[in-house]
């Protein structure tokens, strides 16, 4: 018997540098991976995201899903992608922005639209359908009680002028607070408590957004049957058990016991086990984030890349190095990222 499956959403969540991205990833999620919440230690030192994080929650299908979807899927799990928001990490934003079904645009409603806003506003335009973005005014909390309906109110008039001419205009503006008190008190993994009441005075509209989200989400292009691609962005080894790998499948499917060509060091390997959060799953499809093992390979070779199945041909441009911190590149590399990852993301969403 076939065991079930859920639904894999990505949803990337990007914002300005300190908009409360992390914190709202920490209030939503219930899984989390290898790379999560700022565990790199520069992130910690900084207190600002550096890299990718990528943790998930699951919830009930909605009743739109229940009746396309086949009984093999029984339930829906939103994968998070939280993004940098600091100017200098731009292609790790773009790197992100690849592997994303949905957006949530996450602005700090005490200072509205920043420069990094802008610039996410950009790369929602390039990789999102209007139906699959959600603005999210983080940081309530601060506004004092007395005045809140009336400065939320004149916040989204004035968005609204600034989205009137983006995929963003019709978008649904849902304000919440991550962590009712700021980053700071905020607890990794969100609120442990089971009182609902408790839980309700830590947050604000998290509720609202998960709900949101539910009715908003469509069942994503996935072509099982294409050519395999894999986008690798973190490895590590594990004592005894082999490499493991942690990416999203671009297209084709993966099982245990494929082999898949890492191009960039000219090499094939088998792939030994698989999970997806943890949970040991035999294969994966287009759009799903797994962690893969393999044999006799050193990870400190291994850069952000892609891997793909043997013997099939194709561009590979290996523009994200697995460095976190290094001196700020010259703008007309980052314009170079820019216009490749938009010719990747027209060529998957047209030829694939």
């Amino acid at each position: 018997m076939t065991s079930s499956k859920p639904l894999n959403i990505n949803i990337g969540i990007m914002g300005h540098v300190d908009s409360g991205k992390t914190s709202l990833v920490k209030t939503l999620s219930t899984l989390l991976s290898t790379a999560a919440l700022d565990k790199h230690k520069q992130s910690q030192e900084r207190g600002i995201t550096l890299d990718l994080g990528f943790s998930s929650f699951s919830t009930t299908l909605p009743s739109h899903l229940q009746s396309v979807l086949s009984s093999e899927t029984d339930s829906l799990q939103f994968t998070l992608v939280d993004c940098p928001g600091h100017a200098s990490l731009i292609r790790t934003i773009i790197g992100g922005a690849q592997i994303i079904d949905m957006m949530i645009l996450v602005v700090d409603i005490t200072k509205g639209i920043q420069t990094q806003t802008a610039e996410c506003i950009v790369i929602g335009e390039i990789c999102c359908a209007p139906e699959d973005v959600i603005i999210v005014l983080n940081k309530v909390d601060l506004i004092d009680e007395k005045i809140r309906s009336s400065k939320v109110a004149k916040v989204k008039e004035q968005l609204t002028k600034v989205f009137a001419r983006t995929i963003f205009r019709n978008a649904p503006m849902i304000e919440v607070s991550a962590k009712v008190g700021g980053e700071k008190i905020a607890a990794i993994g969100g609120s442990k408590s089971t009182d609902p009441e408790e839980t309700e005075s830590e947050t604000i509209g998290i509720d609202v957004l998960i709900e949101t989200l539910r009715q908003r989400v469509r069942i994503p292009k996935r072509d099982p049957d294409g050519q395999m691609l894999f986008a690798i962005d973190h490895c590590f080894p594990i004592k005894g058990k082999g490499t493991v790998l942690t990416g999203t499948v671009l297209s084709g499917t993966l099982k245990i016991n494929d082999a898949i060509e890492i191009a960039s060091l000219r090499i094939e390997k088998k792939i030994k086990s698989m999970q997806m959060f943890r949970k040991p799953v035999q294969f994966a499809v287009q759009g799903d984030r797994v962690g893969m093992c393999v044999a006799a390979l050193d990870a400190s070779k291994i850069e952000r890349g892609l891997g793909k199945f043997f013997l099939y041909f194709f561009f590979v441009w290996n523009a994200y190095k697995n460095e976190i911190v290094g001196t700020i590149e010259m703008y007309t590399s980052d314009i170079v990222c820019l216009l490749v990852c938009m010719l990747n993301l027209f060529v998957r969403k047209h030829l694939y």
